[in-house]
């Protein structure tokens, strides 16, 4: 029951930010409803018991509006993204095309014939969906993944000018610079 209520929620959730990327007429705004509205979509699969793909999800989308604030605070004129903009060229073909996909797909998932389910779900289906995906790649590619995201995370402090100490020491030197000064005054 619990779990019909979060299913449904997020899946509200993830179609209402979803929409609210096209309706907000600002850059930062629709990235952090897009954001929203992925981060909703691994909820529902973590929910749906993938849970290593669902966190996979979850990192992999905070990740990418990272990346994308970045470029857009690089490469905007208006970098902020405050400024009233449309998110939306050419409407009415875009509406159509979106009624006409829907459609097909509404259409297709109401005539396909399901197959009925066989046998038991598996005990761990993250590990199942590894297996199927990777097969015995698998300890490869989570020793990959871990490669990537150390590499990430260097690639980010190593783009930063200054460390943590760095402004400490700032700060020193400033405040020593300015006793001397004051010093040197009174004198």
């Amino acid at each position: 029951m619990l779990t019909d209520v979060i299913f449904w929620v997020l899946a509200v959730l993830a179609v209402a930010s979803g929409v609210m990327v096209f309706r907000f007429d600002s850059m930062a705004r629709a990235t952090y409803s897009l954001l929203a509205s992925l981060l909703c979509a691994g909820g529902e699969v973590v929910l749906l018991g993938l849970d290593y793909l669902g966190v996979v999800i979850v990192l992999m989308m905070t990740i990418e509006m990272a990346i994308m604030a970045v470029f857009m605070v690089m490469y905007m004129m208006n970098p902020a993204g405050l400024m009233p903009m449309t998110m939306v060229h050419n409407a009415k073909g875009a509406a159509l095309i979106c009624a006409a996909v829907f459609a097909a797909l509404a259409t297709g998932i109401l005539v396909t014939p399901w197959p009925e389910r066989r046998g038991e779900p598996p005990d761990d289906p993250t590990n199942a969906l590894g297996m199927s995906l990777m097969g015995p790649q698998m300890l490869t590619m989570m020793t990959l993944g871990m490669a990537l995201f150390a590499t990430i995370v260097g690639t980010v402090v190593l783009a930063t000018r200054r460390g943590r100490y760095d402004r400490l020491g700032d700060d020193l030197s400033a405040g020593r610079a300015a006793d001397s000064t004051a010093g040197g005054v009174g004198r």
